[in-house]
């Protein structure tokens, strides 16, 4: 089935993202993961993209194994950075010969760099629309793309951004995946950005639950943006309780996603950083 067809049963439901395994270590703990979730029947499971190397080779790897291994619907991410078009054309065929029908088509950010200079492959795209018209125009996919509650850095502002993801979804995107954020009102404003410009695919919010300093510092860098004062305030004096700090970060992403629930999400999207424990225990505790 499609990430879209899986999302339109009427009610909110939940989905995975995975980055893929440095080594065989991480492999193994990433499966574990996948097995721990897949009895709790995400809408989809994804897998982040590195170009190039032994990182790409992952992903399409771990992406097939999904498909071919589990009941599971994967989505497999692509992106332009460092590929020619004919690359592109080489990792799509590999995807659909894997099983894979979904894929999330992302510029990416310049390597080594996230707010370096975007430069494209000479032989490459420009723009995360072209990589979304290129994957639909070889073979039946589902494309999704991402989505800024906050704005895309090298967007002019919010309405200039909003401008861009609609455009990515009338080349032929089925739904769009936000970026973390932990204030809701900027994923909702976004979501009624979108329906001012008639444009009406399904929005999922990303959300990651905090369980360490850690991964709190991370949560920021990922976003974008300052983790909010009384989220800090809540969460820092904790520092040094370790179970006491997971307790009140899961309970943080818990009642934002209380919040997403009642505003109507389709589903809430996780970054699991390849743990499942967290994931399953917001999950369960959201009653979905």
């Amino acid at each position: 089935m499609t990430v879209v067809d899986r999302l339109g049963n009427g009610r909110t439901t939940f989905s995975v993202e995975f980055f893929p395994p440095r080594d065989d270590e991480e492999e193994r703990v990433l499966w574990r993961a996948v097995r721990e979730l897949e009895p709790l029947d995400p809408a989809f499971v994804s897998v982040t993209y590195g170009a190039g190397g032994s990182s790409r080779d992952r992903t399409i790897r771990t992406t097939g194994r999904i498909a071919q291994e589990t009941t599971l619907t994967p989505m497999a991410h692509l992106t332009a950075v460092d590929h020619s078009v004919a690359e592109l054309r080489n990792v799509i065929g590999w995807y659909a010969a894997s099983g894979v029908r979904n894929v999330l088509a992302v510029r990416g950010d310049p390597p080594g760099d996230p707010n370096g200079e975007w430069i494209s492959h000479p032989e490459g795209l420009e723009y995360a629309e072209e990589l979304v018209r290129l994957v639909r125009d070889l073979g039946d996919f589902c494309v999704g793309v991402a989505a800024f509650p906050h704005g895309h850095p090298r967007s002019a502002d919010l309405d200039t951004d909003a401008d861009h993801l609609v455009r990515k979804i009338r080349a032929g995107a089925g739904f769009a995946i936000a970026q973390l954020f932990l204030e809701p009102e900027y994923f909702l404003r976004l979501r009624d950005r979108l329906a001012a410009r008639g444009c009406d695919a399904p929005l999922l919010p990303g959300v990651m639950p905090i369980t360490t300093p850690r991964v709190l510092a991370k949560f920021g860098e990922l976003a974008g943006v300052p983790v909010p004062s009384a989220i800090s305030d809540r969460l820092l004096p904790l520092a040094d309780d370790p179970a006491g700090f997971r307790r009140a970060g899961v309970e943080v992403v818990t009642r934002l996603c209380e919040r997403l629930i009642a505003e109507g999400v389709p589903a809430l999207h996780f970054y699991t950083l390849n743990r499942s424990k967290a994931t399953r225990q917001v999950v369960s505790d959201l009653g979905l």
